[in-house]
């Protein structure tokens, strides 16, 4: 079975450099002030993610329907 088809592993999303970018607009942050996630993760691997790329994660959540957290990539 691959990783990201398990139930309980999050919906893990490459955001290209024009979201990218309008992320940090948005909440007026650097990458350097996101959360990190490690180039090794396996969510990561299979993405194809270089390090500085920004990783939407979408996880389900019982009071909010579904969460969003975004990630930097880290070597």
């Amino acid at each position: 079975m691959e990783i990201e088809k398990h139930e309980l592993v999050p919906k893990h999303t490459l955001l290209s450099d024009a979201e990218k970018e309008e992320l940090m607009k948005k909440y007026g942050i650097s990458v350097r002030q996101l959360p990190r996630i490690l180039s090794t993760d396996s969510a990561v691997v299979n993405l194809g993610c270089k390090v500085g790329d920004v990783i939407k994660i979408a996880r389900k959540s019982m009071t909010a329907g579904e969460s969003i957290y975004y990630r930097v990539v880290i070597k």
